[in-house]
């Protein structure tokens, strides 16, 4: 391989891990992305840390956890002085490394057609998203058609968003942004190096495989969903009324068995279509000679309970919405590797940064993942020890072995995952476990301490003592702002 390989970051939305093939799934055959853990290194314990849509991402773009970077949930956005607050993208630093960087698809920014230090982007955004004039609303227009809302479809309500799409398959959301993928590797693929980010909008609610896509899913074949504990019962109202909004408008007071293996059955075909979009990015580069030079990342945002814990999405900290697929092919790297490290969403992109040969700065707690032919200062530290979770109204750490989550609602959960993995019987109020639990909240605490420290950075007054400064003693002293990124920690 090139001193200088390309990159591909393959990122479907909300993409559970057990619907994978190569992570164990019986039910559904993923031969292309199965390839790619076949080639490279798959980690079995890779978790999203802020597991909602814009959180995850903005996390992914700055290298920063959602404390640090300020975006804690969907109607946050990366503040607009980030780059005069010393706060560098990803692709940003790429393209100052001479690497060509272009998002296809789904990026879920604000503004919805901002760069984000990305060259080119080709945009297909959030289905949900029915009033952006993406490139994707004027292919359609091109072609006679439009988006359509879910409750335009036959059934949309009954089946709780599961629905059989208008669209033929070819002019799919996931069809589009893969072939725009293919299109950009065909027009710059041999120009030099490139790094490609890949949105697909699927397999993200609507649950709406097209009425002519060549594969159809039966719900008695899905597995069964992981029953509710009744452990927070507050936070699954707010799951049920966040779901009536309009954007989805779907009423889960009511949420049968039958329901979630049938939502369970159009998000598998809506998964084998993300697998054939895949094989025909492989194809590609192996056409135009690329592959052997290329590193592929494949992961998600965060996943999807469908129905396990009686709720729908995401935005907790239970298994099913915050663990991920993660596979790296390096070519002739670590073939077939598995992983049981524990790893985060955002390490991706230290990763990525070191793959070009970027140094990462010292602002993001982003770290080399393990495993690879890379390396960088924070990797010296080892495997991560912990995972944190950061959203708005909800906080998490979590061991390996124990998980202690934190909701705005005043409901708190401890588990065992190492004899409960299903999260089925919360020890919070157990005496038996009361040491374990003083432990993980102490830690969660310092750690929230101190991300907020960091988070503050562009307040400050004076970088160092104010007292031994002349300058502050006249009047008419003005204070930096924002005062950028100097620190190391």
């Amino acid at each position: 391989m090139a001193d200088r390989p390309n990159i591909i970051f393959l990122l479907p939305d909300q993409l559970r891990p057990d619907f994978l093939s190569c992570y164990g799934a019986d039910f559904i055959e993923t031969p292309n992305i199965d390839s790619l853990a076949a080639e490279g290194v798959r980690y079995d314990r890779a978790y999203s840390g802020s597991p909602v849509c814009v959180p995850a991402r903005t996390a992914l773009l700055t290298g920063m956890n959602a404390v640090r970077n300020g975006v804690t949930d969907n109607l946050h956005r990366l503040r607009p002085d980030y780059a005069e607050a010393g706060i560098s993208t990803w692709p940003q630093l790429l393209a100052q490394c001479d690497y060509y960087t272009a998002a296809i698809g789904k990026m879920h920014f604000y503004p919805w057609d901002a760069l984000h230090g990305f060259q080119l982007r080709v945009i297909c955004e959030d289905k949900r998203w029915l009033n952006v004039r993406d490139d994707y609303f004027h292919y359609l227009r091109r072609m006679g058609l439009r988006k359509l809302h879910g409750n335009e479809h036959e059934g949309y309500f009954d089946n709780k968003g599961a629905i059989i799409h208008d669209l033929p398959w070819e002019h799919s959301w996931d069809r589009f942004v893969g072939r725009e993928a293919c299109r950009f590797i065909e027009n710059y693929g041999d120009d030099g190096p490139f790094a490609m980010m890949v949105g697909f909008p699927g397999p993200h609610c609507p649950y709406d495989p097209a009425f002519d896509f060549p594969e159809v899913f039966a719900p008695e074949d899905m597995p069964d969903s992981i029953p509710d504990a009744g452990d927070t019962p507050r936070l699954r109202q707010n799951n049920v009324d966040g779901n009536k909004r309009p954007w989805n408008g779907v009423d889960y007071t009511e949420f049968t068995e039958d329901h979630k293996k049938k939502i369970r059955a159009h998000y598998a075909a809506l998964v084998k279509g993300i697998d054939h979009e895949v094989g025909l990015i492989l194809e590609t580069l192996r056409s135009k000679g690329l592959l052997d030079n290329t590193i592929i990342i494949f992961a998600t945002d965060h996943a999807d309970y469908l129905g396990d814990h009686n709720l729908i999405g995401k935005a907790s900290f239970f298994e099913t919405c915050m663990k991920i697929p993660l596979i790296v092919r390096v070519p002739g790297i670590g073939e077939g590797t598995v992983s049981s490290d524990l790893v985060e969403l955002r390490d991706v992109t230290a990763t990525m940064l070191r793959f070009a040969g970027v140094d990462v700065p010292a602002n993001m707690d982003s770290q080399t993942l393990p495993g690879l032919p890379v390396s960088d200062p924070a990797s010296a530290k080892g495997p991560r020890k912990r995972i944190f979770g950061l959203l708005t109204d909800g906080w998490m750490i979590h061991d390996g072995r124990w998980k202690l989550a934190r909701y705005n609602t005043g409901e708190s959960v401890l588990f065992d995952l190492g004899s409960d993995p299903l999260e089925q019987n919360n020890l919070i109020a157990d005496p038996a476990h009361a040491t374990e639990l003083q432990r993980l909240d102490t830690e969660l605490t310092t750690y929230l301490m101190d991300e907020f420290r960091i988070s503050m950075h562009d307040r400050l007054a004076h970088s160092g003592d104010m007292s031994q400064d002349p300058g502050f003693g006249h009047e008419g002293w003005q204070q930096p702002f924002p005062a950028p990124i100097s620190f190391v920690e």
